[in-house]
């Protein structure tokens, strides 16, 4: 089993959630949160914002802690072909500078504000449900129930 810890930024702001568009070596693309893996030794809390600045191009800080998600992939849906547990950790960030922009030599081809009513229609991770989810309800324990993969979402 592969492992991934990775933190996520949930950026919503005049009914608007901001999105980054990720385009994948094979160029397939999907909708996402702003975030990404955390380096050997570093700090979810400041993984996210290095994630977020690195992205989306612009400066955030950490509001809150809004909750933690743990999903086991079976193999025969993960992309590499072995069962796979990604667990992640959001955020509610809030944008103090910067402006918009590609991932310079990354994955993220460009960020949007994205109307809440929209995210539906759109090819999405399950990432973003879960964010969005945790953001609206805020959860005590932090947690929400699994969200279900499938139709346009993917993870």
């Amino acid at each position: 089993m592969s492992f991934r810890l990775a933190a996520y930024a949930v950026c919503i702001q005049g009914g608007r959630v901001l999105l980054a568009r990720h385009v994948s070596g094979s160029g397939e693309t999907n909708w996402t949160l702003p975030g990404g893996g955390v380096e050997h030794a570093e700090d979810p809390f400041d993984a996210v914002t290095r994630e977020f600045a690195e992205e989306t191009g612009c400066h955030g800080v950490v509001e809150r802690l809004l909750g933690v998600d743990s999903r086991v992939i079976p193999a025969a849906a993960a992309r590499a072909g072995v069962e796979h547990q990604n667990v992640g950790v959001f955020y509610q960030v809030r944008i103090t500078g910067g402006r918009l922009r590609p991932e310079p030599n990354g994955e993220t081809a460009d960020s949007i504000w994205t109307p809440m009513p929209d995210v539906a229609r759109l090819r999405r991770s399950s990432l973003v449900d879960i964010g969005l989810a945790l953001a609206q309800t805020l959860p005590a324990t932090g947690h929400v129930a699994p969200i279900p993969v499938g139709g346009l979402m993917q993870h």
